[in-house]
């Protein structure tokens, strides 16, 4: 059975925030439905409603890539601790890659970026 993977943003109570998200992972998210968008909090859907959504259509592999530019304690406590309930409380598989603001491609984009902004009058 192949594996899913879960694009995990912060969240917010702001709805363009989460609209911002929505927008950005829209080509693959609808594109693939390997590929789910979810929210830590205070933001739907959960990793949780996610996961249990699609582990009750038969899927028990999971991939969660965090949409965070750095670990922090949500990424070296929180989301540790909630996919050890999912995975010890339903039978799944459940890997936490490194967040995005790890690979140097989207150092790379930052750096450009931020190279553009400075240069701007």
């Amino acid at each position: 059975m192949s594996e899913h993977t879960i694009l995990l943003a912060h969240g917010s109570s702001d709805p363009d925030w989460s609209a911002t998200f929505e927008r950005m992972t829209a080509e693959i998210t609808q594109s693939r439905g390997d590929v789910k968008l979810a929210f830590m909090e205070l933001s739907s859907p959960s990793m949780e409603e996610v996961i249990l959504e699609l582990a009750g259509a038969g899927a028990s592999r999971f991939a969660v890539l965090p949409l965070f530019l750095a670990k922090g304690r949500h990424l070296k406590v929180d989301i540790p601790k909630k996919i050890e309930h999912l995975e010890a409380s339903h039978n799944l598989t459940i890997r936490l890659l490194p967040p995005i603001g790890e690979s140097p491609k989207l150092a790379g984009a930052m750096m450009e970026i931020v190279s553009d902004a400075v240069k701007a009058p």
